[in-house]
């Protein structure tokens, strides 16, 4: 009897260049997740078989690197500034193979930039920076987290003063909250109570039930923190 493997090879045609060839993904009945956090970053059963590392593709010939998120058209010009940006300095190398979390970091920094050079929406961007910030937090570098937890946070705001995830699966509900959630883990109860504020506010006719109740929980979390730095500095005087 034939092992089915976690990894399978799909076939991709990049969407800049228009060569054929392969990249890997991760077979759905591997895929288990024990737990998601509260950004929503899933923490796999099988931590050596984490899906997020395949989600980018990096085309071995031209260097464009994108998830399948990415609208296939380009704006006027922007091919140009890619083929100029990234191609024509490109060193020919493969990510079709098994990737570690270093290799995946730098698929998502790639795309991140082919993204910023296309004009990708805000929302697309935003989630790209989310899950830098995802993989260093399983290597636990702190730092580096917080600074791709703000890239994504700038992302998100600019994507719901914009309206650009229209049409797309994120909701506005979601977007308030990844704001409210990515403000709190870097310090910033005030902005993070408004964002969840405006959750439960704005989507009292919502379907989004679970994600409000979310909204709500981590809003009184941060006010409870809050109640508790207030006894400690009274007690202190």
């Amino acid at each position: 009897m034939q092992h089915i493997q976690p990894l399978y090879d799909k076939s991709m045609e990049c969407l800049l260049c228009k060569q054929k060839s392969t990249t890997k993904k991760v077979r759905s009945r591997f895929a288990k997740v024990t737990k998601y956090d509260t950004d929503f970053c899933p923490v796999y059963t099988d931590s050596s078989i984490n899906a997020l590392y395949y989600t980018i593709f990096v085309c071995p010939h031209c260097g464009f690197s994108y998830s399948e998120d990415f609208s296939r058209y380009f704006p006027p010009a922007t091919k140009e500034v890619i083929e100029e940006k990234v191609s024509s300095r490109w060193v020919p190398q493969h990510f079709s193979n098994e990737r570690s979390i270093k290799d995946a970091i730098n698929t998502y920094k790639l795309a991140s930039y082919c993204g910023a050079l296309k004009k990708e929406k805000h929302i697309i961007l935003a989630g790209i920076h989310l899950r830098i910030a995802w993989l260093y937090r399983i290597t636990q570098n702190s730092k580096q987290e917080e600074r791709f937890l703000k890239f994504a946070l700038t992302e998100y705001e600019a994507s719901y003063s914009t309206g650009d995830f229209i049409g797309t699966r994120a909701s506005e509900a979601k977007i308030l909250y990844l704001a409210g959630d990515i403000s709190k883990r870097i310090g910033n109860d005030m902005a993070a109570i408004k964002y969840f504020s405006l959750v439960f506010e704005r989507q009292k006719n919502a379907r989004e039930t679970s994600l409000i109740q979310m909204a709500r929980d981590r809003f009184q979390e941060i006010k409870h923190e809050q109640g508790n730095r207030t006894i400690a500095a009274s007690v202190n005087r």
